[in-house]
């Protein structure tokens, strides 16, 4: 008999993707796709139940098909279909909680993957360099996403300590992007001009689809190494891009505003229904967030084939040209700044002058 993995949230188009991958490992006997709403694509031969895991009937779902591993992809921090915030909150936490205690009284259940996101550490201006996987946040989150997968990975934790004969993986994504992306971020980098914050360019960190499914099925498998059965994971492609380099790869301008107004601009956003400006996305914005990846590639030997400038490049192709070519836009930046280096050096160059001369004198 081989594996019998259920996967959450496949009406979404990741989650969707993963399934069809995972079907066709040879180790893989049955997989069970659970959402509250029916999918809009193909399973690839999968079992699909329609089934809220906010609601108890999840846990007759793992007993009828013995389930043993199950990868929690139903974490996100945007919603499906209708509703907002609230909405979202309750698919995250909620839905989490109720899926861990099903987990927890099916005697079946022996891997749990869970998917959870690097805004757990938050945005703040003293801030490490780089993240490492203990690196505690500087302040927790109060709100939106972040505080979502602070809570969920709380109750993983308490999941793990019930249930040790459990092997549990926590995979903290960066920003996943890719041609079917469909976080906040994404949304923003699809705006004709980006608000950006007056002082601030954001160093950011970037994973590809591709990637996210790859890592995912290296941890839904039996582990190679005992070191495997269970950890929490930083994933990301290597290197980085600041929030300028991403505007110039989209050919799209940037409107610097400051701190105090970008709030404004944000509630703006919402109101016309073209992006979720929240609170958490500004802190990123202005402050960005790098981590380390060290482990994912010690633990569980897996190296991304795109770096964070691939996985963007490929988003900026799937989501067409901008308002200007972005070489158009690189020149005339690079011209400006060429420019104002060198009005800066000849004020230099007079004020130095004009020292000298008054020594003289």
């Amino acid at each position: 008999m081989g594996k019998v993995v259920l996967v959450t949230g496949v009406a979404r188009q990741l989650a969707g993707r993963f399934v069809r991958r995972v079907m066709r490992d040879p180790g893989v006997d049955r997989v069970i796709g659970v959402d509250a709403v029916t999918p809009g694509h193909p399973l690839g031969g999968a079992v699909f139940v329609r089934a809220d895991i906010r609601q108890p009937a999840i846990g007759r779902v793992l007993a009828e098909y013995g389930v043993d591993t199950v990868v929690h992809m139903d974490v996100s921090a945007t919603p499906l279909g209708g509703g907002g915030r609230t909405a979202v909150k309750e698919a995250n936490v909620i839905g989490t909680m109720q899926l861990l205690g099903a987990c927890q009284k099916c005697p079946t259940v022996s891997r749990l993957v869970v998917r959870s996101s690097t805004s757990v550490y938050g945005s703040a201006p003293r801030d490490p360099a780089v993240f490492t996987e203990t690196t505690p946040p500087k302040s927790l989150p109060s709100g939106g996403f972040a505080k979502d997968v602070s809570e969920v990975e709380g109750y993983v934790r308490g999941f793990a300590r019930r249930r040790p004969d459990v092997a549990v993986c926590v995979l903290r994504f960066a920003n996943i992007l890719g041609p079917d992306a469909d976080s906040p971020l994404a949304e923003y980098f699809s705006l004709p001009v980006l608000p950006t914050v007056l002082g601030y360019d954001p160093r950011l960190q970037f994973v590809h689809e591709d990637d996210v499914l790859d890592v995912l099925r290296i941890a839904s498998n039996e582990p190679r190494r005992a070191t495997l059965n269970s950890g929490t994971f930083n994933v990301a492609g290597d290197g980085v891009l600041t929030l300028s380099q991403c505007a110039r790869r989209l050919g799209r301008p940037t409107v610097p505003v400051l701190l105090p107004a970008v709030t404004w601009v944000g509630t703006a956003l919402r109101t016309v229904g073209v992006s979720d400006f929240s609170p958490e996305q500004v802190r990123l914005l202005t402050h960005g967030r790098v981590v380390s990846t060290a482990e994912m590639r010690r633990t569980l030997g897996f190296e991304p084939k795109y770096t964070t400038a691939e996985a963007f490049t490929d988003f900026a192709r799937h989501r067409g040209p901008g308002l200007l070519p972005p070489s158009t836009l690189t020149a005339a930046v690079d011209g400006l700044a060429a420019r104002l280096g060198d009005g800066i050096a000849d004020r230099l160059a007079e004020r130095t002058s004009g020292t000298a001369a008054g020594r003289r004198s």
